[in-house]
């Protein structure tokens, strides 16, 4: 009998790349009958396999989602009836608590340290976080130990993870291998893909292009607020910033392709674990599949794979200096930026792709 499973999330979009496109996709080609109950007001639809159901909803504000979301959720998740409810964001574990007390399997997939990032949450009152992560941790710990599963993204998480459940598993979000066209571009261009906040040390980045004098260009892919938009206005090497705004996962391969370098400078902060970082991103593994030579910060965990297979350089992403020298490196040894495009794309297809996660986790699932 085929395993009916359900795929919850009231924060990502229908068609997120972890939760849709590597998860559901692979679940559903392999022989599961696979559902994805979204939040979002787009019409129901079967997607390479997979049942997407949305509910429509609109909140006022994140006390409203996080508070609330689930109660929207919950009747339609017990029509699904699955045999088994994977949930993607902390909101929901309310829901898998209701879950569980109808006697449901259901797994928790921790994207992220959350205990760690409430300390980052704008939205919340910096007099309250500490409280609030307290409160949380506890709350955690507590709802989480009672669930059939979890699953984590990195290694420092599953320490901690390891404290809460037995049943656990790191699924890292590595990219889908895909072939991405190289095209000749005029000029020297860096590029990055994501969202564009202060985390990734962009007014840096746009401080070392300036010194370049137009020789040097930055493509800029994803959601901004309109605070932030103004602050990077507000610099003098703006001009030669290529705002593009929000695209599809295919148009960012497509900038990438025709890009000269890729750049990922996170700032050292306690969401990461300070100077360790994480596995949790992909943008690193997108550009090395894309035979970009990267700049990244100089976290341990990016170090040991950047640099062990040389395929870019690690550096303190909070150097106006330092950017400005790996740049530099690259546009005077052309040689060397193409064999470290090439090195990653190599790496990439050994090992850091999604073919090799998709197997634990359908090893994962077929015990459960």
């Amino acid at each position: 009998m085929t395993k009916k499973i359900c795929h919850i999330t009231s924060v990502h979009p229908r068609y997120d790349g972890r939760i849709f496109r590597k998860m559901c996709v692979s679940l559903a080609n392999n022989g599961y009958d696979v559902t994805l109950l979204v939040i979002d007001n787009k019409p129901d639809e079967v997607k390479d396999g997979v049942h997407i159901i949305p509910i429509d909803k609109q909140f006022k504000n994140s006390f409203d989602r996080i508070f609330n979301s689930w109660k929207f959720l919950y009747k339609k998740a017990l029509e699904i009836n699955a045999d088994i409810y994977h949930l993607h964001d902390p909101e929901l574990i309310q829901l898998g608590t209701k879950l569980k007390q109808k006697g449901k399997k259901v797994i928790f997939d921790s994207h992220e340290d959350y205990v760690l990032s409430i300390l980052q949450k704008n939205w919340l009152p910096q007099f309250s976080r500490t409280l609030v992560q307290k409160m949380y941790a506890k709350y955690e710990k507590k709802k989480l130990a009672k669930f059939d599963g979890i699953i984590g993204v990195t290694p420092q998480l599953m320490t901690h993870l390891k404290t809460i459940n037995d049943n656990i598993v790191m699924i890292t979000n590595y990219p889908l291998l895909e072939n991405v066209k190289k095209k000749d571009s005029s000029g020297f261009t860096l590029c990055f893909a994501g969202g564009i906040t202060p985390n990734w040390s962009h007014e840096s980045i746009i401080k070392a292009v300036n010194k370049f004098e137009g020789a040097v260009r930055y493509n800029l892919m994803g959601n901004i607020d309109d605070r932030y938009k103004e602050k990077l206005q507000m610099l003098e090497g703006f001009k030669y910033v290529n705002l593009i705004g929000t695209v599809s996962y295919h148009d960012v391969l497509e900038y990438y392709g025709a890009s000269s370098l890729g750049i990922a400078l996170h700032k050292y902060m306690p969401m990461v674990y300070d100077n360790e970082g994480s596995l949790g991103n992909t943008k690193i593994f997108e550009m090395m599949m894309s035979e970009l030579p990267v700049i990244c910060t100089d976290f341990t965990l990016w170090t040991e794979i950047i640099e062990k297979n040389q395929t870019g350089k690690c550096i303190n992403p909070h150097s106006v200096q330092e950017i400005y020298d790996a740049i530099a490196f690259f546009i005077n040894n052309k040689d060397v930026a193409n064999q470290y495009g090439k090195n990653g794309r190599k790496i990439v297809e050994q090992e850091y792709n999604w073919s090799t996660q998709e197997k634990k986790l359908l090893d994962y699932y077929a015990k459960l």
